[in-house]
């Protein structure tokens, strides 16, 4: 069943946080427990507001690629470029639907 996991998070340097999630996403790109799909989304109600929608193929993966000591290395870095400790909600994705 894919997973996903939702990173709610508030930073002043989006920019960074991007360059950041570029470097990790291309470090795991193609790994056995690597995710399959980022997206970063921004609230326009709440300026600095952000949500980030990671998907894997099973919450199995995602839990290996949370051990990885990459995982915890990147999270640290991602932590520090936010103005409040970011929250995490793990998900099954239970009806996905292309409309494309």
């Amino acid at each position: 069943m894919t997973f996903v996991q939702i990173i709610d998070f508030e930073t002043d340097r989006i920019d960074e946080m991007r360059a950041l999630a570029d470097e990790m996403g291309n470090q795991l790109a193609g790994g056995e427990n690597s995710p399959t799909r980022r997206l970063i989304l921004r609230d326009r109600s709440r300026p600095g507001h952000y949500l980030g929608v990671i998907e894997f193929n099973s919450y199995e993966e995602a839990m290996r690629n949370s051990d990885d000591p990459e995982t915890s290395k990147f999270a640290e870095r991602m932590a520090a470029l936010c103005t409040r400790p970011p929250s995490f909600t793990d998900c099954d994705v239970v009806d996905m639907t292309d409309f494309t």
